[in-house]
């Protein structure tokens, strides 16, 4: 991410630069100056002009050092504090207050609207950016394929591609690269299961222009040739002209019934309509298609590739995890040879395991919302139109909600004593829990199932660190010796 900002940076004439840091520098002075003098804001630094402490922030998250950070300016500052990243001036929240008040807070008072880049590469009809009737239509949309009655019926569809994906890779390999091979797979998952593509050429193709747009997300918006930024314009243009041929084959498959809006979550989109709501225009869907394939895919190859990382690092963990798994094989009757949701859901120190990963370290280390009127919060004023960043590590490590915080222990999710609410949030919480954190449970599931039963591993790099780009990711790409064990069935 650093090397991405820097790269804009790089690409632009000294003129423009020039330009650009008097203008931003004028445009703050006057933002800070004249629209919020009467309004009581916390502690913290805007940085520099235009990039603010962005380049700050994203070295830290880089050097995974992002908790140290924010632990810092909380320790200067209090539990909220001021700053500017990404191109807007943001308050950060932390602690249990702040993400009680952060998850709590309705439509009218904070939305989930992202950073410039990632709104214009994704459109102005993602779900994030819709006025809220719309946002409630779509969202709606999406959490009807994606709740746990839907998926429960695409978790054999899901099981085949893992398993042959799994297959194909290691076959005449010793060697793989994990995490590439993890963000291949979880993609190609997301477009059969999610989204009823399953040609491979065009699967290949998308998965082409999102790793261009993805870095995209992470650029300074500036239009010009030859930087990251301009380069994910150009790749979402190709996306739509994928995507597109696509809506209009299902609309025809939908009007002569041989497709059904359960399908997958386009079928879905093309679906919503009736008395007094206007169907999603095909923008509206291209849109969401691209917010959700952002929102499901990274999340869903990071937390395989951690726990991949994790179960090389401690067999004691690996070894539990294979017996459960071996263990709800031995109990499969009949001849079918894929996976139930029955069977899924009896994954549970499979999951605890996950769980614990993701609160030591989470895939989200926090997240952007705006705020959409004037509000307060700790007895500050929270201007309209700031950014709000809720982080993981106040809560996560906090021995106040998490016994023993540093120790890796699963078997704090198997507890019966209840973990504290707006605590343990990787997907969330509340009101604005993810609404794909059901998907992202059943894939890790899958795959961790296919990988313990029939392979074991180890790192190439055994000293291997983790840094964020910006989800946590073994700095390498974790290379891995696999070796194979007899085919359980």
């Amino acid at each position: 991410m650093v090397n991405s900002l820097v790269e804009s940076f790089m690409d632009m004439p000294p003129l423009v630069l020039v330009a650009i840091t008097i203008a931003s520098s004028l445009f703050l002075y006057l933002l800070f100056k004249k629209d919020y003098r009467g309004y009581n804001l916390p502690g913290g630094s805007l940085g520099f002009p235009l990039i603010g402490e962005s380049i700050s922030f994203l070295r830290a998250q880089l050097q995974d050092r992002g908790d140290q950070w924010i632990h810092d300016r909380v320790l200067k500052h209090g539990p909220v504090f001021k700053t500017h990243m990404m191109g807007s001036p943001t308050f950060v929240i932390t602690g249990q207050p702040g993400n009680k008040f952060v998850f709590g807070a309705d439509y009218d008072i904070m939305s989930a609207k992202p950073p410039k880049t990632l709104a214009i590469v994704a459109g102005e009809y993602s779900l994030s950016d819709l006025p809220k009737p719309r946002y409630l239509l779509v969202k709606q949309g999406m959490v009807s394929f994606l709740k746990a009655e839907s998926l429960q019926h695409h978790v054999k569809h899901m099981d085949r591609l893992i398993k042959a994906s799994l297959l194909r890779e290691s076959k005449d390999r010793d060697v793989v690269q994990a995490v590439q091979f993890m963000k291949n797979l979880t993609f190609e998952v997301a477009c059969c299961v999610l989204f009823g593509v399953d040609d491979e050429v065009i699967i290949k193709g998308l998965m082409s222009d999102f790793a261009v747009a993805f870095k995209a997300f992470w650029s300074i918006p500036i239009n010009l040739p030859g930087t990251n930024y301009t380069r994910g314009l150009a790749a979402r243009k190709r996306i739509v002209a994928k995507i597109l041929p696509i809506i209009q084959k299902k609309k025809e498959e939908l009007a002569n019934g041989t497709l059904s809006p359960r399908n997958d979550v386009i079928a879905c989109f093309l679906s919503i309509g009736g008395e007094n709501v206007v169907p999603l225009s095909d923008l509206e869907i291209i849109d969401n298609f691209i917010f959700l394939m952002i929102a499901s895919h990274d999340t869903a190859a990071n937390l395989s590739s951690m726990m991949i990382w994790k179960l090389a690092r401690d067999k004691e963990i690996y070894n539990k995890i294979r017996e459960e798994q071996l263990s709800i094989l031995a109990q499969r009757q009949g001849g079918d040879e894929t996976l139930t949701w029955i069977e899924v859901n009896k994954m549970k120190y499979t999951w605890s395991v996950a769980q614990e990963l993701m609160r030591v370290i989470p895939p989200l280390f926090g997240n952007f919302r705006t705020t959409t009127a004037d509000t307060t919060f700790a007895g500050y004023d929270l201007p309209k139109g700031w950014q709000v960043f809720w982080v993981a590590c106040e809560t996560h490590m906090d021995k106040n909600f998490f016994e023993d915080p540093t120790t890796f222990d699963p078997s704090r999710f198997e507890a019966k004593k209840p973990i504290p609410p707006c605590t343990y949030i990787p997907f969330g919480a509340g009101m604005h829990q993810c609404i794909g954190n059901e998907y992202a449970r059943v894939k890790t599931l899958t795959i961790v199932h296919h990988l313990v039963t029939r392979f074991e591993w180890s790192q190439v790099n055994p000293n291997e660190k983790i840094s964020r780009q910006p989800l946590p990711y073994p700095s390498t790409g974790l290379p891995i010796k696999l070796v194979s064990k007899p085919a359980v069935l």
